[in-house]
């Protein structure tokens, strides 16, 4: 590997670990916004994240690709299906972390993976190899002793996951950059925010004058602590093979992980460990074949 090469892939490194961190501190910058609904929470996010793209396009000189987009009907339904899905997920996100669920939406983003190979079977027949097999056997091990043993099944995880795994399953068919595809969701969602903003918000904060400025500049990061990763992350994959960039995604979920059990004190109950620790277990075997078939495909 030339100099060039190592430089790129040491960039890459570096941006995977800024995206994921960033991803896993995250509910801090949530949980202090915790006087705000999550649905209005939602609506900022929405809101500054497309004028922040929006500025990024526009200097970027990224409007041909945007164009090019909207004369393109069925990536258009694609991307109308995807702006739900991940409206959806950063709702329920939130509501999680600032409703004391945190552990859960930490195990959600480490089913992810996992629900992913599932949707590749599904959706792209995608065939899995015998140790992937064990992997998803294990994860549902945990959810059924969970289900079956103390009467409860792990719904705001799966609703994560589930979401954010089919919404990748939907980027991946419509084959666009992360930047582009961002502001066009964002887009789509833009008229929906403004209409629930001016009806149907009824809290002291839905009106930005009667907030302090303190507040109200949290709100309006809401859009660079949604775009920022998502940047890093684009950065990232375009620097290193996507097999590498996958192991950096469990940075995420184990900074929330550890956040919920030292920072906020959520109860680490008997059945949530159940459920972990297989769930890690089967993350360690899909992650030893990720490496072991990255090898042997390199020979």
């Amino acid at each position: 590997m030339d100099y060039q090469a190592q430089q790129r892939t040491r960039q890459g490194i570096i941006f995977a670990i800024m995206a994921y961190t960033m991803w896993g501190i995250a509910p801090i910058y949530f949980k202090a916004l915790s006087s705000v609904p999550a649905i209005e929470i939602l609506i900022h996010r929405i809101v500054w994240s497309f004028f922040l793209l929006a500025g990024l396009i526009h200097f970027g000189q990224g409007w041909h690709s945007f164009r090019e987009i909207l004369k393109n009907k069925t990536k258009l339904i694609y991307l109308l299906l995807s702006s739900l899905l991940v409206g959806l997920n950063w709702l329920i996100f939130i509501w999680a972390v600032n409703s004391n669920h945190m552990l859960e939406a930490s195990l959600g983003y480490y089913i992810n993976p996992i629900i992913n190979v599932i949707l590749g079977v599904v959706f792209l027949n995608e065939h899995l190899r015998k140790v992937q097999k064990l992997a998803v056997t294990l994860a549902l091990c945990g959810v059924i002793i969970e289900l079956i043993a103390f009467g409860s099944i792990p719904y705001i995880s799966f609703a994560l996951a589930c979401s954010f795994a089919a919404y990748g399953l939907i980027r991946k068919k419509i084959n666009l950059d992360a930047q582009t595809g961002l502001f066009i969701e964002t887009l789509v969602l833009l008229p929906l925010a403004f209409i629930y903003w001016i009806f149907f918000t009824h809290s002291q904060t839905a009106n930005l004058f009667n907030n302090d400025w303190h507040l109200n500049l949290l709100l309006v990061l809401a859009g660079l602590i949604t775009t920022a990763p998502l940047l890093c992350f684009t950065g990232a994959a375009t620097r290193i093979k996507l097999s590498t960039l996958g192991f950096f995604q469990y940075i995420g979920p184990s900074l929330m992980f550890i956040l919920a059990i030292t920072v906020y004190d959520e109860q680490f109950s008997v059945n949530k460990a159940i459920t972990f620790f297989f769930i890690w277990l089967a993350l360690m075997v899909f992650s030893f074949d990720g490496i072991k078939h990255a090898r042997k495909h390199n020979r």
